[in-house]
């Protein structure tokens, strides 16, 4: 199975550092540390007011995004990995972890995610080729709706063969 094709260069970052960020519930970015910043390569003021998708790569899999936001929609956290896109069109992989940030009455008030480096072995022999097949079956549709709903059908099929939950899959490779 062949992985992503990705062009430009990887950007690295260590992995004692956390990319951190907030946004509204909308996904608008409120909060970003330096981290985040100098891995993607925009300034602070570029990123705060922006959507998240700012850093959205064209080769991650738009179903991928869908579990996520059904996770985090309805108040649970969910552990994933992502290709994102620096500003100058590089990319950085990362391991996810989204949360819902809550008010005392419960209402999902906006999201919190930590990234850290993921482990290099999983996303070349396991995540990338997976992602490969579900971006390919996308742009197969003519329509982009279709394409990422049979994807995340297909997405949902394997993870129930397997008899688990997406971030269950994650946090078991």
């Amino acid at each position: 199975m062949a992985g992503l094709i990705l062009p430009g260069q990887e950007v690295s970052f260590s992995p004692d550092d956390i990319i951190v960020s907030k946004t509204d519930p909308k996904g608008i970015i409120t909060y970003t540390n330096s981290t985040f910043c100098e891995v993607s390569g925009y300034k602070e003021r570029e990123l705060l007011g922006k959507p998240h998708s700012i850093i959205r790569h064209d080769s991650m899999p738009r179903c991928v995004f869908k579990l996520i936001w059904d996770y985090i929609e309805t108040g649970r956290e969910i552990f994933g990995y992502v290709v994102n896109r620096t500003k100058n069109n590089d990319y950085y992989w990362v391991l996810a972890h989204v949360t819902p940030s809550l008010d005392a009455q419960g209402q999902i008030v906006g999201y919190h995610s930590n990234r850290r480096v993921p482990d290099k072995v999983i996303v070349e022999s396991i995540i990338s080729p997976l992602y490969a097949d579900l971006l390919a079956m996308e742009n197969s549709f003519s329509s982009r709706k279709e394409g990422m709903m049979a994807a995340y059908k297909h997405l949902l099929g394997i993870l129930q063969s397997k008899g688990i939950e997406y971030d269950e899959f994650i946090l078991t490779l």
